[in-house]
């Protein structure tokens, strides 16, 4: 199975309900670049539909190029001049004799060279209700794709039948994509995230050393510059955002540092900051119990592992890097790593607590919580979360060691939990997430490894 259909299934049935129902429809698909949109669109679609992908050519050449996909099922439909997208619309209409699918890959780069496209699609959807084909469009550029649909303000608002957001898979994909250990599969995803088109290229080398190395830190690497390609997808320029993933792979994480070292007022970054979280490349991190509005401690993390790998340890060494010194920074990266998958770890375990039964009870989402106990020191714990019935909260510590104690972990974590101001009223259920597990140690409840959220998140 290509990597891109590991989970895709579901998209590819909702797909196929879509394009074959009865009357005609306007379906759109979007997603981050080398999530496998275009791989759902080629293996969804049957052999007399039109595929067209297009390019940053300037429009009369772009609908020349459709113009010669569309011959492919119309015979002579490319001798003809189209001096319109009005027009080679209403003549592929009028050309078919029976319904198919028009599908324009990467449909931004048209809207670049013409921006009235969207006027002229809307303008055609509205006026030829009986149409003879499917309009499908596709694109990477995530922002775009979204304002067509979802902006009041566009032509198309409110008239696609389907919307899908193609996304990253799932860490529990990993393991069985590249049929390794469950140990191997969290050290993996914490380089290359969900991303199943870094997961087909990493799988060519015969371990994750060599994957690094080869990929990314070579400045001939495939995905050397790889955050520049993201960013230029959504917008004009990539080097606040660049600069902003910069930061806060470096250990700025809060507004008024980024600020700061940027010498910006905080809230000129108000905007690109949300940007950034709306296209799923940061997170806000709150304590738990807290809203944006009631706290000022809002922290700003890279939320897509590849990114957060890339800006922890390969941007800061660019310069070494363009000398060759790969040897030097690898060097780097292998001392730290094991604290940084830790990090990866402890996400990873925070996403897994909404589809986890423990205890006997379903949660809600976890947040870490951080702040003074009632004795006034400073205190942290890693995952918190309050049960569905709203009657019991879950405390959790999570360790990426090799010599976790767990009774140890424990009664520290207990001993914090009781330093809390918000338990009153709740049961309390504690629980551990560790590295490994020594057999004697299977006895204590609460315990549980990369096996058992790998097992959760797919």
């Amino acid at each position: 199975m290509r990597l891109e259909f590991l989970n895709r299934k579901k998209e590819k049935e909702k797909l196929e309900l879509s394009i074959y129902k009865p009357k005609p429809v306007f379906v759109i698909v979007y997603g981050r670049r080398r999530c496998g949109k275009s791989r759902l669109l080629q293996e969804t679609i049957k052999k007399n539909d039109i595929y067209f992908m297009a390019d940053p050519r300037e429009e009369q050449l772009q609908r020349e190029g459709l113009a010669l996909e569309i011959d492919r099922i119309v015979n002579g439909f490319a001798s003809a001049l189209y001096p319109s997208w009005k027009s080679i619309l209403y003549a592929l209409n009028n050309s078919l004799k029976e319904r198919t699918n028009l599908i324009i890959d990467e449909f931004p780069f048209i809207v670049q060279s013409a921006p009235e496209i969207t006027g002229v699609l809307q303008n055609f959807i509205d006026m030829v209700p009986d149409r003879k084909f499917n309009l499908i469009l596709c694109g990477s550029s995530q922002r775009m794709m979204q304002g067509l649909v979802l902006d009041a303000s566009s032509p198309l608002y409110g008239r696609a039948d389907e919307i899908f957001k193609i996304r990253p898979l799932k860490a529990g994909w990993i393991q069985e994509a590249f049929d390794i250990s469950p140990l191997e599969a969290i050290e993996t995803y914490s380089v290359w995230g969900g991303v199943p088109r870094y997961w087909e290229l990493a799988k060519e080398y015969s371990n994750l050393k060599e994957a690094i190395i080869r990929l990314v830190l070579d400045k001939d690497g495939i995905f050397h510059d790889e955050p520049f390609r993201l960013f230029l997808d959504e917008m004009r320029t990539a080097n606040q955002s660049l600069s902003i993933l910069t930061l806060i792979g470096a250990g700025c994480h809060r507004l008024s540092e980024i600020a700061g070292r940027l010498g910006k007022k905080a809230v000129n970054l108000s905007r690109p900051l949300a940007n950034l979280v709306e296209l799923g490349y940061i997170r806000r991190e709150l304590p738990f119990g807290e809203s944006i509005r009631s706290t000022k401690r809002t922290l700003y993390k890279i939320n897509d592992p590849f990114l957060y790998f890339y800006f922890k340890f390969l941007q800061p060494n660019k310069s070494l890097l363009e000398f060759d010194l790969i040897d030097k920074v690898y060097s780097d990266i292998r001392k730290r790593f094991s604290q940084y998958v830790g990090e990866i770890w402890e996400n990873l375990v925070r996403e897994s607590i909404p589809f986890c039964n423990i205890a006997g009870k379903s949660w809600k989402p976890a947040q870490r919580w951080w702040g003074n106990g009632i004795n006034r020191e400073q205190l942290e714990i890693d995952v918190v979360a309050e049960s569905i019935d709203e009657k019991s909260l879950l405390f959790g510590e999570v360790k990426w060691s090799n010599s976790a104690n767990i009774e140890e972990l424990f009664q520290n974590l207990n001993a914090r939990v009781e330093q809390l101001g918000f338990t009153s009223g709740y049961e309390i259920i504690t629980a551990i997430w560790v590295k490994s597990v020594n057999s004697d140690q299977y006895h204590r409840k609460n315990i549980f490894t990369p096996k058992d959220v790998l097992k959760i998140l797919k």
